[in-house]
């Protein structure tokens, strides 16, 4: 299908946002370019998941049943103490009604889903690697982008697609506006080490004292992925994330070599990994999703956080709703943008306002006592199967009752 105005537009960022929106705009017959300053596709990263909304956004672009085919075995989450007892474990919900529980049943890895994406665009869609875009200008009827390699060229839109550093959202943001960052006093690295025999299919969440957390997944037969999450507001803890890898790398060493359980072995493991990464958790939020021919997708217009276990689905549904605004309005593209951050931003005040920093607090408490009151109405509710009720009978999974908005020309397209 062709729509009668195809637009020549480009998306700086090949990440899941980046990919998804170029996906329903190649489908749609526009003309799409996606730069991404890596020089390689970066398909790598954690264990991601789809939920609620993102699923179904998922299911319309008719790659649900691929993303089944590479899905990671997590079957739960086990609350354990220091000898790797489990506390408390919840399951993940696979009766396929109500919502999502701390397992999602869609878990995958960011760089499977990536490729998925890929293969999903690449024969529609050009792509140039090793590329950024440095500034632009635009007027009424195009967007000159100017890029890192000394060239230029000519756009009826530009897309930030560029994640919660976006360069583009600086550009646009009016002078003097808030600060588009809201941090939630939690810090989180994670990275790769061998999986061992004891490494199974329950995601395993261990507390330590001073607003510490580790948990221990694995994806496959010969990797397990360990995170290390720390309650912290000082400026050291939200400096040290733009500081050279092993001076991070000492940093989570210092905080974490007394916390018990396998610490020693993921310490261990993070000294050879290099799959590490360490970042501040934050939420992006701005009034501005788009100035002229130029707007936001996916993190780099409303970053949810890791917390509210929608960032993924959170981008892939505002790749949907973008391109089905720009497919509706191809001749009239300030109303397509008016229209996507009408039709987007309920979605999104939903998903971040479900992040609550105090909730998040109590759930990695400060001394031992808390940690074992923690542990005993976790075992409690696990014991009387509350979660596992709670979560087949909901009829809201984190997205609320927000619906995705039916596009007949993007689901004409696919």
């Amino acid at each position: 299908m062709v729509i009668p105005s195809a637009r020549k537009i480009l998306i700086c960022g090949g990440g899941i946002a980046g990919q998804a929106l170029a996906y329903w705009l190649a489908k749609g017959g526009h003309r799409v370019t996606v730069v991404e300053r890596f020089p390689a596709l970066r398909a790598s990263g954690a264990q991601v998941d789809l939920r609620g909304q993102g699923i179904e956004a998922v299911e319309r672009m008719g790659l649900l049943d691929v993303v089944r085919s590479k899905l990671v075995d997590e079957a739960g989450v086990a609350f354990v103490n220091s000898k790797g007892a489990a506390r408390g474990t919840i399951m993940a919900n696979t009766s396929g009604r109500g919502r999502q529980t701390l397992t999602s049943e869609y878990e995958i890895m960011r760089g499977d889903l990536i490729r998925i994406l890929h293969d999903a665009t690449k024969g529609d869609v050009d792509y140039v690697f090793d590329l950024q875009v440095e500034r632009f200008e635009q007027d009424e009827q195009r967007v000159v982008a100017h890029f890192s390699d000394g060239s230029s060229d000519e756009f009826d839109l530009l897309v930030g697609a560029d994640g919660q550093g976006s360069r583009i959202r600086r550009a646009i943001l009016p002078y003097g506006s808030a600060d588009p960052y809201r941090p939630v006093g939690i810090h989180m690295a994670y990275w790769f080490i061998p999986r061992i025999a004891g490494d199974g299919n329950i995601r395993d969440t261990y507390h330590a004292p001073r607003g510490r957390m580790i948990m221990r997944r694995s994806h496959n037969p010969t990797e397990t992925q360990v995170y290390f999450v720390l309650r912290e507001t000082s400026e050291a803890a939200s400096v040290i994330h733009r500081a050279p890898v092993e001076r991070q790398k000492q940093f989570w060493t210092e905080r974490f070599r007394d916390a018990g359980w396998q610490t020693e072995r993921f310490l261990d493991g993070m000294v050879r990994t290099e799959s590490f990464y360490s970042q501040e958790v934050l939420q992006v939020r701005t009034d501005t999703w788009s100035k002229g021919r130029v707007v936001l997708v996916g993190d780099a217009a409303h970053c949810a956080s890791p917390y509210s276990g929608m960032g993924v689905s959170g981008a892939l549904v505002g790749a949907y709703v973008l391109a089905g605004e720009i497919n509706r309005h191809a001749h009239e593209l300030p109303t397509a943008l008016a229209n996507y951050d009408a039709t987007l931003r309920p979605f999104v005040d939903e998903i971040q306002s479900a992040v609550k920093p105090r909730l998040l607090r109590l759930g990695m408490p400060a001394h031992r006592l808390g940690i074992d009151a923690f542990h005993a109405v976790t075992a409690a509710a696990c014991f009387l199967r509350i979660p596992e009720l709670v979560a087949r009978w909901s009829k809201e999974d984190r997205g609320g009752n927000w619906t995705l908005p039916e596009y007949p020309e993007l689901v004409g397209a696919v």
